[in-house]
């Protein structure tokens, strides 16, 4: 198929023609999404905010995001819960003990909790859960055991009154010897002697290093420019599902199979090999194309006119009906049309070296071919006589030569495959007919306003001819 099966042209054509299939589609889809909305239940999702007071580099945010959700801290959280009773063995619906909750426990909250960085030093932490007071619990106690175990490392949390005492005492040691030396300043000899002078100069030197020392270790201490981390409320309890929510998955399994069902459309026009061009035709069917006639009507082939429960289905969804044909354009008059008819069999007249009989091979399920040939029928009269035969492409059989000096194929454009197309000229070599030229159908919309009073009186001989086609190729 060309290029236009990509086209949105097409796409539109497919919802057009095939809306019934693409109905059931998504019902059927709609109905796979809400089976696995009850296969996976529902789960609720809430955050709780850890503010991180001071100066922070966007990198140390990423490093405290990655402890809030490292083993150290769910190990703490699954023990907490699992104490409590609203641990991992509530979320997966059995009773744990403390010592499991720490080992496999962890491993469920790992896919259960999330830490990221937000704005203004705040790590957010978001918690899942199956019911709104479990993501609820569970986003708290990862805060708090957040907090905790960052304080810990820091030397400013509880456990840590000696590490933490130890800088203010040497603070106070520093100010004591800056007394000290102030007092022996002021005891130092207060003449103008150089050993006097020189004494009073090395205190200063002493204070002065002694205060440097104090700022510097402000400076590296990492608690002196931050303060302790502290959890911005509890979170609030989750009030919808988290997506992907029931309604979420039965809409995207009815969209997921209106999607696939076009694709597929447009995978299969892509690869068929149905012939659209009357010089293929030509080619495959190994003949002249004698010309192009149009049909009014439009409608679409429908080829299936079988009967059974299958056939009962393709015909309501409308499966039978040709989706990948072009929209017919609009025709002219009945006179136009005519022109049409009279060149096809003016050519045909010219191949022939006498006025003969001639067989018209319609493959069958081909409407639009057959009108075509009930009309060209008429059209000719008597020069040349056309018998119009119907061939099954499944199996196709021509009658056998009686009186025909050759046959006409009649046929429409993009319906037939090359290989279809052999086995009719198989079938007329096995009958001893020589194909003398091809015509080539197309369905138009026709203008009712002028053509409406001489359809009547075109279409009477197409059927003629159709009702003796029946009984010539029974």
């Amino acid at each position: 198929m060309s290029d236009e099966a990509i086209r949105l042209v097409t796409v539109g054509r497919i919802f057009r023609r095939r809306w019934r299939l693409l109905a059931v589609l998504a019902v059927v889809g709609a109905l796979v999404g809400y089976g696995g909305s009850l296969l996976f239940p529902p789960r609720y999702t809430t955050s709780a905010s850890v503010l991180l007071p001071g100066a922070w580099q966007e990198r140390e945010l990423m490093t405290q995001a990655q402890i809030a959700t490292s083993s150290v801290v769910l190990d703490r959280v699954a023990a907490e819960l699992g104490r409590t009773g609203a641990g991992t063995g509530a979320a997966t619906g059995t009773s744990t003990s403390t010592s499991t909750s720490a080992g496999t426990g962890t491993d469920e909250l790992r896919g259960r909790v999330s830490a990221t960085a937000a704005d203004g030093n705040i790590i957010k932490i978001s918690g899942t859960g199956d019911t709104p007071e479990q993501a609820q619990q569970l986003s708290d106690q990862v805060a708090r055991q957040f907090v905790a175990f960052a304080a810990r490392i820091s030397g400013s949390g509880e456990g840590t009154e000696p590490e933490a005492t130890q800088p203010q005492a040497l603070r106070q040691m520093v100010a004591q010897a800056s007394r000290r030396i102030t007092d022996l300043a002021d005891a130092a000899d207060p003449g103008q002697t150089v050993e006097s002078v020189q004494t009073r100069t090395e205190l200063a030197k002493l204070r002065t290093t002694l205060q440097e020392a104090v700022n510097k270790l402000d400076q590296v201490d990492p608690a002196a420019g931050k303060a302790t981390m502290v959890v911005m409320g509890a979170a609030a309890r989750p009030t919808s599902e988290a997506p992907p929510t029931g309604m979420q998955l039965v809409v995207a399994g009815a969209l997921s199979a209106v999607l696939i069902a076009v694709i597929g459309h447009l995978a299969s026009a892509r690869v068929s090999r149905r012939l659209r061009g009357g010089p293929e035709i030509a080619t495959a069917l190994g003949s002249t194309l004698l010309g192009t006639v149009d049909v009014p009507g439009g409608r679409p082939v429908q080829r299936s006119k079988g009967r059974g429960p299958r056939a009962l289905v393709r015909r309501l969804l409308d499966i039978d009906v040709r989706w990948d044909l072009p929209t017919p354009h609009a025709s002219g008059d009945e006179a136009g049309r005519q022109v049409r008819y009279r060149r096809v069999c003016a050519r045909l007249r010219d191949q022939l070296p006498a006025p003969q009989r001639l067989l018209v091979v319609v493959p069958e399920g081909d409407e639009t071919a057959r009108l075509a040939a009930g009309q060209l029928a008429a059209e000719a009269g008597s020069e040349p006589l056309l018998r119009v035969v119907g061939v099954p492409m499944s199996r196709p059989l021509v009658p056998d030569r009686d009186d025909e000096s050759g046959a006409l194929v009649v046929l429409s454009a993009g319906t037939w495959t090359d290989v279809e197309l052999a086995g009719i000229v198989e079938a007329c070599a096995d009958a001893e007919h020589e194909i003398v030229g091809i015509v080539v159908a197309a369905a138009v919309r026709a203008r009712p306003e002028r053509s409406a009073g001489r359809r009547a009186g075109g279409a009477e001989p197409a059927l003629a001819v159709g009702h003796d086609t029946g009984s010539g190729s029974g």
